[in-house]
């Protein structure tokens, strides 16, 4: 019978933790300009890391492949953009498109 109880008990502990959660969850159209430049920025860093970095190096300048670390300088985004879908020299094209191009282009472009 005492384990009955416990587990009504244990139950109903849980029903109200789980209940007491959430809520605080920002759907994408919540966000500021700022906060999606900066979710932006954090994907476009992240799929660097993921994509990128073993070729050209996780600061953007140790790898084999040519230094990223002032990239905006010299190209635009819509420029670097191209360069990740299409190749270029000995890079090869279509590594990462569509949004993941975009957020690393976006990334890459603040680099100056």
């Amino acid at each position: 019978m005492k384990k009955w109880i416990y587990g009504i008990i244990c139950v109903a502990f849980l029903g109200f933790i789980t209940a007491c959660g959430g809520g605080d969850e920002k759907t994408e159209q919540d966000n500021t300009p700022s906060e999606k430049q900066e979710q932006t920025a954090h994907a476009g860093d992240v799929l660097f890391q993921q994509s990128c970095a073993s070729c050209h190096g996780g600061d953007l300048v140790s790898g084999g492949a040519p230094d990223l670390d002032k990239i905006g300088s010299k190209y635009s985004k819509d420029e670097i953009e191209a360069i990740i879908v299409n190749g270029q020299g000995g890079m090869p094209g279509g590594i990462l498109r569509g949004e993941d191009a975009d957020a690393v282009a976006s990334w890459l472009a603040e680099k100056k």
